[in-house]
């Protein structure tokens, strides 16, 4: 694949390696602590502001809403001020933000601090770090991507037995604390030595000039189309990730587990999310994304449909979290390459949060909406929806496919 700006060599080259390096350690450590946390620690903050499990909940919804509504504008800030400066302000305002929801002792203060955990969230978690990527190496940055996500796919391995750990020692404002200093600590200073001070070139160009690169890139009616269907594959599979981060575990219980079993399961999840990622890496260099995109889609209601028939068997159960641990790690790269590849590196961190805008709502309230119909219709109902959203999606991703490719410019883009 031709890049607008060669891959360097030499310490170049190295430097790259340390930049994936770096980023891959502060995505662990803030998906790790921003997102995968919560759902181990939520039914204990239930518990100790004594409301209802919806209302924890709630507040986990209003505060990915929040993070929707400002992922468009933390792109743009990103476009335009560097990753380095927006990446290391969001260090503060993250470790700050966790701090303060350690400290929430009512409901005005526990909604005000998830809001401002998640809209923080915006400018340190993979959006960020794929414009970072994309400002240093231009259209090259698809290896990169795919390297990052290999790394990060170890947060929800590393979080979730280890906030199960802590919490048979601290209580879950105790551990917030401890989260929110060993953020500071490690991801500040990564960002601020080692990130691109500034937006590069093409990243700050207005609009894309595929005449002048090998790839054509979509624009006009084209590039509208395919955004529509991006976006709603993305919206589809948002509802039923965001809720399976939550509900997993509970889910896997229902199901007839142990909880110790349900969490060895889940935490299968964060190593198939890197086997996948290392299969893209070394074999996936030649496949359009857009291929990749749809075909690890279709793994995820394959998963789903294995764990409605599996009932208490282990096994199945097994099988589930490694099929869908695939499909939402190859759905990481997804998100960076596909874009990159359509729409090309022009404006590439605004084009990400506009993307995630328009799923926003759905996002925000699958946790709740998940919550309460397992409760009220039960279990395979609600295993049954995640089936149709998750095939509705890699539906999507298939025609997105096949339209990229007879679009008019589509044989610049075949690779």
């Amino acid at each position: 694949m031709t890049t607008l700006s060669a891959p360097p060599a030499g310490s170049t080259a190295r430097g790259h390696l340390g930049l994936i390096v770096a980023l891959g350690a502060t995505q662990v450590a803030g998906y790790g602590t921003l997102y995968y946390t919560f759902a181990v620690l939520a039914p204990e903050m239930t518990k100790s502001f004594g409301w209802a499990p919806e209302w924890t909940y709630g507040a986990f919804a209003a505060g990915l809403l929040a993070g929707g509504l400002a992922a468009p504008f933390s792109g743009q800030l990103i476009d335009r001020f560097g990753t380095r400066a927006m990446m290391s302000l969001g260090s503060v305002l993250a470790a700050a933000a966790l701090y303060g929801l350690s400290q929430a002792r009512d409901p005005v203060s526990f909604y005000v601090a998830m809001i401002a955990v998640e809209t923080v969230a915006t400018l340190v978690l993979y959006d960020a770090a794929f414009t970072a990527l994309t400002q240093a190496e231009g259209a090259g940055a698809r290896r990169a991507i795919s390297k990052l996500t290999l790394i990060g796919g170890f947060a929800s391995t590393l979080f979730w037995p280890l906030t199960t750990a802590l919490l048979a020692h601290y209580d879950w404002r105790s551990i917030y604390q401890l989260y929110a200093i060993g953020y500071l600590v490690l991801c500040l200073p990564l960002h601020a030595l080692l990130l691109p001070a500034r937006a590069g070139k093409m990243t700050a160009t207005a609009a894309p000039r595929p005449e002048a690169d090998h790839h054509s890139y979509l624009v006009g009616r084209d590039r509208m189309r395919a955004f529509i269907l991006l976006a709603l594959a993305f919206s589809l599979q948002g509802f039923v990730v965001s809720a399976m981060s939550v509900h997993m575990l509970t889910m896997l219980q229902g199901l007839g587990l142990s909880a110790a079993l349900a969490v060895g399961i889940g935490a299968m999840v964060g190593p198939s999310q890197v086997t996948g990622r290392l299969v893209e890496m070394l074999f996936g260099k030649d496949l359009e994304p857009t291929t990749t995109a749809w075909v690890s889609a279709a793994l995820m209601p394959i998963g789903f449909a294995l764990l409605l028939v599996s009932g208490t068997t282990a096994t199945l159960a097994g099988l589930f979290a490694i099929a869908y641990g695939v499909s939402m790690g190859l759905s990481s790269i997804v998100r960076g390459t596909v874009p990159l590849r359509l729409f090309g590196p022009a404006g590439y961190g605004a084009m990400l949060g506009k993307l995630s805008a328009p799923g926003l709502a759905i996002r925000a309230a699958a946790p709740v909406a998940f919550a309460v119909m397992v409760e009220r219709a039960g279990l395979m109902p609600s295993t049954i929806l995640l089936i149709v959203l998750s095939g509705a999606a890699a539906a999507a991703l298939f025609a997105l496919s096949r339209y990229a490719a007879s679009a008019p410019g589509a044989g610049a883009r075949s690779g």
